[in-house]
């Protein structure tokens, strides 16, 4: 009987065909344990554990030789020791509390009426006192200065040109230069 005809269906043994099936005999479950039952080999040797010891060299910021030793086994693995410097290491700083444990007072703000000539001027979109030192207080002085007849001096100084043009860089070199 070759491949062929199994596989095409050739004729079958007269045995196999004929008479009834007998039930084989009952047999008893056998199991192994996990150590005998494995593939792996020497099963002992695989869980021992080992100790690896890396040295590195130093580097500019943190000369001298660095070490890291880790016992390893084949389901788990643990630090032993790492030099100060090397990568995965922090060093835990102390924090100092200068107050002693007296917290600090909380501070309570709350929202100022505005007046409605205020809000008004709020309300515009006007970008008139942003990015001004001394925020409104100091526009309001301002504004209170000019309105008693304080005048600030205006530069005069300044003619205009043309766009790009560098006059009035050398005139200011001149009068540095003397």
């Amino acid at each position: 009987m070759g491949l062929f005809d199994r596989l095409l269906g050739g004729s079958k043994p007269a045995a196999a065909t004929t008479g009834p099936a007998k039930p084989a005999p009952k047999e008893e479950a056998f199991f192994l344990d996990a150590d005998a039952s494995s593939s792996m080999g020497n099963v002992a040797f695989m869980r021992r554990s080992n100790t690896i010891r890396h040295t590195f060299p130093g580097t500019a910021d943190s000369p001298g030789g660095k070490e890291l030793i880790e016992e390893v086994a084949s389901m788990e693995s643990r630090r032993e020791m790492a030099s100060p410097g090397l990568g995965g290491t922090t060093e835990r700083e102390e924090e100092i509390n200068l107050t002693g444990g007296i917290p600090k007072p909380v501070k309570k703000t709350f929202a100022e009426q505005m007046s409605r000539a205020e809000l008004d001027q709020r309300m515009k979109g006007s970008a008139v006192g942003v990015n001004v030192p001394g925020g409104p207080a100091a526009i309001k002085k301002d504004k209170e200065a000019a309105a008693a007849g304080q005048a600030q001096p205006q530069i005069t100084s300044q003619n205009p040109g043309k766009p790009g043009d560098i006059n009035p860089f050398k005139g200011w070199a001149k009068e540095l230069n003397g």
